[in-house]
């Protein structure tokens, strides 16, 4: 069903990610796609696809600029209409991701899950999950990583129905869209570092 899903999507959308192709490759002078190792079923590491949102602007050092100072115009756009995501479809034809699962997060999260949050990388990681239509950046980490483990421990095929149903609905309506949510919250990291600083 991943498969065949993902084929069609690419195939009805294909004049959307020609466009889109086209206008990054112009504005961001280069790759119009954002290319990432990140962690897949049983940690394994994968290269997730999106669209790349921001430039590579960098700092009189040398140093890359904040993300709210990259994002371009388009690519902002791109981000609220959840567009940039589309690529990943291409993830799902390669068997590295599924339509509905725990979000592939950064690799250099993995060694500050607990026990029953790892558990999110014994299935296939996600385009859309349980936690991006409960909330998506507007959730805690610790919040985010229960509804993966949730996920994990009731998975079916009506309860990804759902999933699918709800991201629909909320792309539709730009719900819980945040352009940069590390304004909100930090990475999960640091947020962890942080924690096990103060105890």
């Amino acid at each position: 069903m991943d498969l065949l899903l993902a084929l069609v999507g690419l195939l009805l959308l294909s004049p959307f990610i020609i466009l889109i192709y086209l206008l990054l490759l112009i504005i961001n002078k280069g790759n119009p796609l954002f290319i990432q190792q990140r962690p897949g079923q049983y940690e394994v590491p994968f290269k997730l696809y999106k669209f790349k949102t921001m430039t590579d602007a960098v700092d009189v050092h040398g140093e890359l600029l904040p993300d709210e100072e990259r994002v371009t115009p388009i690519g902002e756009l791109v981000r609220k209409t959840s567009l940039d995501e589309i690529p990943q479809l291409i993830n799902v034809v390669k068997g590295d991701m599924s339509l509905v699962g725990p979000r592939p997060l950064l690799m250099r999260y993995l060694p500050y899950y607990s026990d029953k949050e790892r558990a999110r990388h014994s299935v296939r990681p996600g385009i859309t999950g349980l936690a991006q239509v409960k909330g998506r950046n507007l959730l805690s980490w610790d919040k985010k990583l229960a509804l993966d483990a949730y996920y994990v421990q009731n998975l079916s095929l009506r309860l990804d129905l759902i999933i699918l149903w709800q991201t629909a609905v909320n792309v539709v309506n730009r719900k819980d869209v945040v352009v940069n949510p590390h304004l909100i919250f930090p990475p999960l990291d640091i947020e962890r570092k942080h924690l096990e600083t103060k105890v």
